[in-house]
């Protein structure tokens, strides 16, 4: 069900909708037209969050590609799909994806890595290799990173 709200009312919740955490532009374009709200209303509300530093894509993106690496621990490839999905511009997903240092980075995945190698501990090695590999790739991290840190694995455990 449609709630027809008026352009004021509608800014005024919607402030408190972008005040409560980071939006992209599109998380709260949907929402105005979940309101029910015509493209001009939407446009001019959108034009007055901006204005009013409610809403900035810059700053959601990096606190997007943050908080997904070190909460959530995905890799670039995830982040970057996701970050498109909410219509992020190829600029700004650009600039926020330098917000991870590349030593964490590697940190992170040799740690995850480790972790999984470490539960299938009974698999063949073949199983192993595939099913550590299939994993760090649904995290979202690169395939040749992946494969150094397997063989780095291999090299310390030799078992």
């Amino acid at each position: 069900m449609r709630k027809n709200l008026g352009p004021e009312q509608a800014l005024q919740k919607i402030r408190q909708f972008c005040a409560y955490q980071e939006r992209s532009h599109a998380d709260t374009k949907d929402k105005l037209y979940g309101m029910g709200l015509y493209k001009t209303d939407v446009e001019k509300i959108l034009s007055t969050l901006i204005e009013e530093n409610y809403l900035n894509e810059e700053r959601y993106a990096q606190q997007f590609v943050g908080g997904h690496f070190r909460q959530k621990k995905w890799g670039r490839v995830k982040i970057e799909a996701a970050l498109k999905q909410k219509r992020v511009s190829a600029y700004n997903i650009r600039k926020a994806m330098k917000e991870i240092e590349e030593e964490a980075y590697l940190t992170c995945l040799a740690k995850l890595a480790t972790g999984k190698w470490a539960l299938l501990k009974k698999e063949q090695y073949l199983n192993r290799v595939a099913k550590t590999t299939s994993f760090l790739l649904q995290r979202g991290f690169e395939l040749n990173l992946i494969q150094s840190a397997i063989a780095r694995i291999r090299s310390t455990n030799e078992d």
